[in-house]
């Protein structure tokens, strides 16, 4: 029998498929990828031949005041290998430059003391300057007006600097296209009602707000555009494998860098989609895992595979609970899936909700199959949000064959939901 590895929290579950039930194991290749250098290497190497700008040394000549963007949490980017390099950067064109760690958490909630230490290391806490963006009380700076009509507001702290640069790593993403580059800004350090404007369920519906896709994409148009306008000079982002290493790395233009990330990246992550009964699907493990909200994200490779009327089974630990408490309310106050998503459509853009977009998505996939969720959350919240609990793979599969009647239903796996762009 097939014995499959899914990432869960910090460890990983072992299941051995029946060979007669296994339709296929959905694996990038960056899974298995092996880089040339190692992951400071690649870094360097980047930031020593930027794409479509000078090198970072060179931008910040004669600056001041500059703000480097950094992911939060809730993002598995390795931000120890990158942030020392860019700090080397800056320092040796600008050697008493005034910098900030500017953590763009979007409309997360705010990193803790302990995540930071985690994320940055013990030196880099103590001795740089980090501020956490909230998009509710952070003070901000409208900038000017989307694309599609809505008003940038962003973090002062980005318009106040005299050069301003970003971290983060490129991945699929299920409905702008790819994480990274623009996405630093926007929604990184945005305010709620700009993230909410753009977040809209007509955006969320369009065919072009998919994985893979950025040409035509409107919330990747609306998300480059404020970038562009919020000044974001120059970015170092990175492609990860299941180890969270960094594999490949691109620096320079935010557009140039990152189109030369995803391009890198979607060359090898692309996975035919092989239809099953069952669909078994993670997000990664931590930390992409920690909560029920950010599993979504891995339930759409599984929805771009299961049969209609199908089961997904969801392999996320979500020991913060929901992850959104509009999210957990949306679901739990409203059992009709059509109803709400009709109520999403018909809700204007700047009307969108907080968490809308998830909700939206989530009831997509809802529609398509059942979800039987193994994780640590509560049975109560598992259950508001229209799943299934389960406490073990075991346990779901069981849940799964007297869902569907059929003890012999097929079943595809994707250990890594976020890792992978599933397509017909």
């Amino acid at each position: 029998m097939p014995l499959v590895k899914f990432p869960y929290g910090t460890d990983i579950i072992e299941y051995d498929i029946p060979k007669a039930r296994f339709r296929a194991e959905l694996v990038s290749e960056m899974h298995h990828y092996k880089p040339e250098l190692p992951p400071l290497q690649l870094v360097e190497q980047a930031l020593q031949n930027p794409i479509g700008t000078p090198r970072l040394s060179v931008m910040a000549e004669g600056k001041k005041n500059v703000v480097i963007i950094c992911s939060d949490h809730t993002r598995p980017v390795p931000s120890k290998v990158i942030i020392p390099p860019m700090l080397a950067e800056i320092r040796k064109g600008s050697p008493d430059a005034d910098i900030t760690l500017l953590v763009s958490t979007g409309c997360h909630r705010l990193t803790t003391d302990a995540e930071l230490l985690t994320k940055f290391g013990p030196d880099i806490v103590k001795n740089e300057k980090i501020v956490i963006h909230d998009c509710d009380n952070s003070e901000t700076v409208n900038i000017g007006k989307l694309p599609s009509g809505g008003t940038i507001i962003i973090n002062k702290l980005v318009t106040d600097a005299d050069l301003v640069t970003a971290e983060g790593f490129i991945e699929p993403h299920f409905f702008a296209g790819f994480s990274g580059g623009r996405k630093s800004v926007f929604p990184g350090v945005a305010s709620r009602r700009t993230v909410t404007y753009n977040h809209n369920a007509e955006f969320i519906a369009h065919p072009r707000s998919r994985t893979g896709l950025l040409e035509g994409n409107p919330i990747h148009i609306d998300m480059l555009y404020a970038a562009r306008l919020a000044r974001l000079h120059f970015i170092c982002n990175v492609v990860i494998n299941s180890d969270k290493e960094a594999i490949f790395a691109v620096a320079g233009d935010l557009d140039k860098a990152h189109v030369a990330g995803t391009e890198f990246l979607a060359d090898r992550c692309q996975v035919t989609a092989v239809p099953a009964d069952i669909a078994i699907s993670t997000n990664g493990g931590f930390p992409l895992d920690q909560n029920i909200y950010q599993a979504v994200k891995g339930m759409t490779a599984a929805e771009a595979t299961v049969n209609k009327g199908g089961v997904i089974i969801m392999l996320a630990r979500s020991n913060d609970g929901h992850g959104g408490e509009m999210f957990h309310k949306t679901f739990r106050d409203e059992k009709d899936v059509d109803r709400m998503l009709r109520t999403f459509l018909d809700t204007p853009k700047e009307d969108t909700i907080v968490d809308q977009w998830q909700s939206q998505i989530f009831a997509r996939v809802l529609q398509r199959a059942k979800i039987v969720f193994v994780s640590e959350a509560p049975d109560e919240i598992v259950r508001d949000l229209h799943m299934t609990p389960a406490k073990s793979l075991e346990e779901a599969m069981k849940i799964a064959e007297e869902f569907l009647g059929n003890p012999n239903a097929t079943i595809t796996a994707i250990p890594d939901g976020i890792a992978v762009m599933v397509v017909e």
